[in-house]
């Protein structure tokens, strides 16, 4: 296998990003995909139906989608708020990422998210969407559901690979 330039053996990253909304879990994907030229999957983009107002998918599909991502891709990130779909990629995951950013920080992030052209129609379905949005990540450390605080926190405290948690913006750059 050729790693940078040289042929030698070496573990192709299959990293695991999740947090609160708003805590930059897009961002960092991003920059790691791009600085170790690894496939990503945003899990926003299998986990609902495409109704108004939205209706989670059955599992089963969205696992489907997620095998079907990792069957094409050697190297991966895999990213979202979701630790039910996560747990289904954990024991192939060989790094975790937890953003575990204040809730302030997350707000201030939402805020000023640029727009995002594969979850919205417009910037202004976007922005119709931040009360709502705002709301739910407000909530992130008092709710007991699969995108909440305490799911997130087993996953990070049950996974054995290399993990991450970073608490601001700053970390991740």
């Amino acid at each position: 296998m050729q790693c940078g330039g040289w042929l030698w053996s070496c573990t192709l990253r299959k990293i695991l990003i999740f947090g609160n909304s708003g805590s930059g879990k897009s961002t960092l994907a991003k920059k790691l995909c791009a600085a170790h030229k690894l496939s990503h999957l945003d899990l926003d983009t299998l986990a609902w139906k495409e109704t108004s107002p939205p209706v989670r998918k059955a599992i089963r599909l969205s696992k489907s989608q997620i095998v079907e991502f990792r069957s094409r891709s050697a190297g991966w990130v895999i990213e979202g708020c979701y630790a039910d779909l996560l747990e289904l990629v954990i024991n192939d995951a060989n790094e975790l990422y937890f953003l575990n950013l204040p809730v302030e920080v997350c707000i201030e992030n939402a805020k000023r998210r640029p727009w995002e052209p594969h979850k919205y129609g417009s910037k202004a379905e976007q922005d119709a969407n931040l009360e709502m949005l705002i709301d739910w990540i407000a909530h992130y450390p008092e709710r007991d559901d699969t995108f909440s605080a305490a799911a997130h926190r087993r996953l990070y405290d049950d996974f054995d690979g290399t993990k991450h948690m970073f608490t601001s913006n700053a970390q991740a750059t």
